[in-house]
């Protein structure tokens, strides 16, 4: 079925003490890319009525139609949807449906799921607050704010204060886009003069802008559950190279799970809990990456998000902890009243995921058959496989002898996937 989105008469509906009692309860999912198959199971296993909206482009898409009441379409070009046409949209399904959760899937739909919620008064993260998980420039400071190291940086406004901090900081510097996800429009600069050709050439867009120092280091990311504002699960792990790297340069992209109980692992714990704190999660699913400073060995933050982190490392989680994180996310979200949602008991073991773009369309990796090997990636000129074990130092090593390996049997830097996940 597709959304009427060009009803110009698509009155707004509204809800929560305004919306007789439904049952089931109904869960409207957005996702402009493939992903959250599992949060949509377990939402259905818990009883709840499911819709999904997505874009027109990829209808066809693996989704879990048999966990799906009904599936809406939103006319896109590559997957860009105009916010209007969302919202006169979903406020059409509203006339005959009661919305009580509405949750985003992806990065780019955190925003359009808050607008619809404050739109149509549903509970759950407003406008504001999703802010400071899309914006990087908002969760920088807000990050500041509360005693959580962030790398140099400043907002490119005014050309004043732009050349003040270029005189003030050290390069090299990086330009990045506010609103992006991952790496994306990420762009390195060694001089001044490369600065301000770059916010020369972005015109209007450079507002959307921020300038900051480019540290040399080590990614970390944690992977967590919120519920009433306490992170109540977290994992802990390092990217092989950083992201930046991996996707500027070209290489094959790993992350593993760190050791339990190690110095890193307790001083990014807590500086993940400030981190989700100061931004305002009240209850949901987060991926949050700090860098590890070469020059000083101090943790500084770089990004946050509202959803579950892509490239795999749900089943990278899964696999050293027994969560999973879409599924775990959904639980959150369906508990009625929230008070009585109870975390997940992890397990403590390791894991390690590798993923190479592949020269071969169906890449055979059964030549990587240590008994560590768990899970393998089925999808076209893509290799990974993910490897646990009890014992960090065997992971560490199976990942780095496969990773030497993935570069020789299977890497390429075509074909470029059309964005990164993580």
């Amino acid at each position: 079925m597709q959304l009427p989105v060009n009803d110009p008469s698509a009155a707004s509906a509204l809800r929560g003490a305004f919306c007789m009692p439904t049952h089931p309860l109904t869960m409207l999912c957005l996702a402009s890319y493939e992903k959250g198959a599992e949060f949509m199971r377990e939402a259905k296993r818990q009883g709840w009525r499911v819709y999904l909206v997505t874009s027109e482009s990829i209808r066809d898409a693996a989704w879990p139609r048999e966990s799906l009441d009904d599936i809406f379409l939103i006319p896109d070009e590559n997957k860009k949807w105009r916010l209007n046409d969302v919202i006169l949209g979903v406020s059409y399904l509203a006339r005959t449906h009661c919305l009580d959760r509405i949750v985003a899937l992806d990065d780019f739909d955190v925003e359009r799921a808050a607008a619809l919620r404050e739109h149509l008064r549903v509970p759950g993260m407003g406008e504001t607050t999703a802010r400071y998980f899309r914006d990087k420039l908002a969760m920088r400071a807000r990050a500041r704010e509360y005693g959580v190291p962030v790398p140099p940086f400043t907002p490119v406004f005014n050309d004043e204060v732009v050349n003040a901090y270029l005189a003030e900081v050290p390069g090299p510097w990086l330009v990045k886009p506010r609103s992006e996800a991952s790496t994306i429009g990420i762009k390195r600069t060694s001089s001044p003069d490369e600065v301000w050709e770059i916010l020369n050439q972005l015109g209007d867009r450079r507002s959307y802008h921020l300038l900051e120092k480019f540290l040399p280091g080590d990614v970390y990311h944690v992977d967590s559950i919120v519920s009433e504002r306490e992170v109540v699960f977290a994992a802990v792990s390092k990217y092989a190279r950083p992201p930046i790297e991996v996707m500027h340069d070209g290489d094959v992209f790993a992350t593993r799970t760190v050791e339990y109980g190690s110095e890193d692992e307790q001083q990014l714990l807590e500086f993940n809990r400030r981190v989700l704190k100061a931004m305002g999660l009240v209850r949901g699913a987060s991926h949050t990456e700090f860098i590890k400073s070469h020059a000083d060995g101090t943790f500084y933050f770089l990004e946050t998000s509202a959803r579950v982190g892509g490239a795999n490392i749900v089943e990278l989680v899964e696999a050293a902890t027994g969560v999973n994180l879409w599924a775990e996310w959904a639980r959150l979200e369906c508990a009625e009243p929230p008070e009585t949602y109870r975390p997940p008991q992890g397990r403590r073991e390791y894991a390690g995921l590798i993923i190479s773009l592949a020269r071969q369309e169906w890449p055979d990796t059964s030549a990587y058959n240590d008994p560590e090997v768990v899970w393998r990636l089925n999808k076209a000129f893509h290799a990974g496989l993910i490897v646990k074990s009890p014992d960090y130092g065997r992971v560490s090593r199976l990942l780095d002898d496969y990773m030497a390996r993935f570069r020789v049997d299977f890497f390429t830097r075509q074909p470029v996937p059309e964005r990164p996940t993580a």
